[in-house]
């Protein structure tokens, strides 16, 4: 669910000078598209790894409670699974069809006692109303990015109405640490299918969003159409979001920092819990 989905001439949305001039060298063959729509989705769950620090930290945090679990903006699975897999009852709300479609994919191939345990809703987490409480609610990294001022103030709003007593609202927030480095980095990764990348982030210090910009690393040379994966995300500072929380109702109980030192992405794992 993009903020923003970048389109049009390819070398006008790669945001940073390097991905630009990639992306110029493929000329007409570039298919631009956004990371979470029909045509990037399967690259966005191509890359999305369930052994991340942030995964096993939000699992940790909800082994201690009992209860269902609400998972927002669950993507293609990438906290929904493991959740099924260490025994809760889930239920993934996503405003992307292509995003779950690709999480009914996985779950139509797992045993049938751990698809009872998962309830698929096609939402928007800014309002939703699933006429029942959880224990805990999740969000991801970038996923609050996504929202504006009043699509957040919707959410909180929505998140206190389906907490149970007692229960909690886990969220996962990623700014710019101190460490300082250039606007543009540019890395290999590899998906889960063994496919190569090249990903490119333009973050200009003090910039209120960033830029990523993915593609094949080794494209086809047989001339055709290659894929990149283009999406503006808006950066929301840590000190606002807190300030936002609780002037919401929602009091920040824990902050469990997840990156290590010196990281150009800061990720901070939030605990939060109704004021009333």
């Amino acid at each position: 669910m993009p903020l923003t989905s970048l389109t049009g001439d390819a070398t006008e949305t790669a945001a940073g000078p390097r991905a630009a001039r990639r992306v110029a060298e493929l000329g007409g063959r570039a298919r631009v598209c956004g990371l979470y729509d029909s045509v990037g989705a399967p690259i966005y769950h191509d890359l999305a790894t369930h052994d991340d620090p942030e995964t096993r930290a939000l699992l940790a945090a909800v082994r201690s409670t009992p209860g269902p679990v609400l998972d927002l903006a669950a993507g293609s699975g990438r906290f929904t699974m493991p959740l099924l897999a260490i025994g809760r009852e889930v239920t993934a709300l996503d405003l992307s069809a292509d995003m779950l479609a690709l999480l009914r994919n996985q779950l139509d191939r797992t045993p049938a006692s751990m698809r009872a345990r998962c309830t698929v809703v096609r939402g928007d987490m800014s309002r939703f109303a699933l006429g029942r409480s959880f224990s805990h609610v999740l969000l991801g990294t970038t996923s609050l990015s996504l929202l504006n001022e009043s699509g957040r103030a919707g959410l909180y709003r929505s998140v206190l109405a389906h907490l149970t007593e007692g229960g909690r609202f886990l969220l996962t927030v990623m700014d710019r640490g101190d460490s300082g480095g250039p606007d543009e980095t540019a890395v290999r990764v590899t998906g889960s299918g063994g496919t190569v990348y090249e990903l490119y982030e333009h973050w200009p210090a003090g910039a209120d969003s960033r830029t990523v910009t993915l593609l094949p690393a080794d494209p086809p040379q047989d001339g055709s159409p290659v894929t990149v994966c283009t999406d503006r995300v808006a950066v929301l500072d840590l000190a606002r979001l807190e300030e936002e929380l609780a002037a919401s109702g929602l009091i920040v109980t824990t902050r469990l920092p997840l990156s290590p030192p010196g990281e150009r992405h800061r990720v901070t794992l939030l605990t939060t819990e109704a004021s009333r």
